[in-house]
């Protein structure tokens, strides 16, 4: 067998770090993500690098932002031409394979990875692509998401990620078995849970009992106190103005804790059956999100802004003799590429091919710190706005950028809630410059922005040539006439998700 390590990637959808006991949350049940950051390095400040599944996950695989290989929504080509940790990790020598949501947008379904071992959630064509007007009312979340919440027999989601879950486990039985190839194996494993709708089982329901659920720490604000991009999200979302009783808010976000307590069991599977094929002492551990959640802070749901519970993510890296460690500086998803080939080739690995956004991450489970000055970047380019919106964390403060939106600036240790907006404030005139100045050498949002829309005209165009004549489809494995569960844009997306099967008494 070969002793390089192992990698077990695990990654889940929407999940707010603040909600794990590791992160300082007090009831969530979740005890092998806690033994998970018990013996493990839990980066306590890591950042996705856009809050929206699909691109977050492409600047992610990448170790790139966004801005840099044109994903700019939930519909943008993840390019074929743009190195992937797969590619990089088959290059040396691993067999990689992924289980699970990847939300791959275009017809290379693969990006490097050897095996695929499920299809995909989401659909892989142009159904998503924003219109001027935003995402159609079909395709975009509502007041459903709260007011339908709870407790379910079964959803489609819970489909899904049950047999995301017995794939990965078939998988590491296989590579126990494979007397022939001996490479390390990469494999990611990701589930679409705790991910809207906010529905979860019996069995994780009655967890939270007799728990005292937390509310929102910071209630709905009126419009005036919303920043700009607030409140266009809380239109595009229908709700705007909307007051949820406070049971509807309580028992949504019960069924939150009940879907990550799932999503945990999940994770309990995948480990022990790792272990049963005895490949558990030779593999290193990554786990994350891919963004995080508003759930009902400030009135918002969901994400797609830089406040801290929709881009602060959890990131917990467990590797062979290395010691538990608590890291305190800033990290972002883009670290990840350079992080698995760190662990794969050792610390130092740079990339052969083009210069990446990430650091790698492997010197941080020894005795190394982050530094605190380092800057990490965030973007938001989709749905919802008519500029980029851009975010620099550096030190104590996050500044959000934008051409047409009044700056924000927030001191995030002293104001973790982000009450204070102190750009508007003459003492931070200079720190406010600073930034500003720095977001304008980084990025040119007015190119961005013309490229974004030139993007958008020409997928749109492709979505509606696709539609006449004999349909095609992308996702992996699948042809036009295939029947399948998954979402495929050929409903609204709402009545979708929601349709499930009530719990039996």
């Amino acid at each position: 067998m070969n002793d390089r390590l192992n990698i077990l990637f695990v990654q889940v959808d929407q999940l707010m770090a603040e909600s794990l006991r590791a992160y300082g949350d007090k009831i969530c049940h979740a005890p092998n993500l806690d033994r998970l950051a018990a013996r493990g390095a839990v980066f306590e400040r890591a950042y996705c690098n856009f809050p929206l599944c699909a691109p977050s996950r492409f600047s992610m695989a990448t170790g790139q932002l966004c801005s840099s290989i044109g994903a700019y929504d939930n519909a943008a080509d993840m390019r074929a031409s743009v190195p992937t940790y797969a590619h990089y990790l088959r290059r040396a020598g691993y067999k990689t394979a992924l289980s699970g949501k990847m939300h791959f947008i275009g017809p290379d379904q693969f990006h490097g990875f050897e095996r695929r071992l499920t299809p995909d959630v989401y659909p892989a064509d142009y159904s998503w692509v924003p219109r001027e007007s935003g995402l159609s009312k079909r395709e975009t979340n509502d007041t459903r998401a709260v007011t339908v919440s709870g407790v379910a027999g079964r959803t489609v989601q819970m489909d899904y990620d049950d047999r995301v879950t017995f794939e990965a486990q078939q998988y590491f039985y296989e590579v126990a078995r494979d007397e022939e190839d001996d490479r390390p194996f990469f494999l990611q494993v990701s589930w679409t849970h705790p991910h809207d709708p906010y529905l979860c089982r019996p069995e994780y329901w009655e967890l939270y009992e007799d728990a005292e659920i937390p509310m929102p720490r910071t209630a709905a604000l009126d419009p005036e106190e919303q920043d700009a991009h607030s409140l266009r999200l809380l239109e595009s979302f229908a709700l705007l103005g909307v007051e949820f009783a406070a049971e509807d808010i309580r028992r949504a976000r019960r069924a939150y804790y009940g879907s990550i307590s799932y999503i945990d069991d999940k994770l309990g599977q995948l480990l022990f059956a790792l272990e049963e094929a005895g490949l558990a002492e030779n593999t290193a551990i990554v786990f994350t999100s891919d963004h995080g959640e508003m759930l009902g802070e400030r009135g918002m749901w969901f994400k797609k802004h830089f406040f801290e519970p929709s881009v602060r993510v959890p990131l917990l890296i467990a590797a062979p003799g290395k010691s538990p460690k608590r890291v305190n500086g800033l990290a972002s998803l883009v670290d990840l590429l350079p992080t698995f080939m760190g662990l794969a080739e050792g610390a130092g690995w740079t990339s052969p091919v083009e210069p990446l956004d990430g650091i790698d991450l492997t010197p941080y489970l020894d005795d190394a710190q982050l530094s605190q000055d380092r800057a990490v970047y965030a973007e938001y380019l989709a749905e919802a706005t008519p500029a980029p919106i851009l975010m620099i964390r550096q030190g104590r403060f996050k500044y959000l950028h934008s051409e047409v939106d009044p700056p924000l600036l927030f001191e995030i240790e002293a104001d973790p809630d982000e009450r204070r907006n102190l750009a508007a404030d003459p003492e931070y005139a200079e720190v406010v410059n600073r930034f500003a100045g720095q977001a304008r050498q980084k990025w040119d949002s007015q190119a961005l922005w013309q490229d974004i829309h030139q993007d958008r005209r020409r997928r749109l165009f492709i979505l509606e040539a696709a539609g006449v004549g004999h349909a095609t489809r992308w996702n992996h494995g699948e042809t036009p006439d295939d029947a399948t569960p998954w979402y495929r844009g050929t409903e609204g997306y709402n009545e979708w998700a929601f349709r499930h099967l009530p719990a039996r008494t």
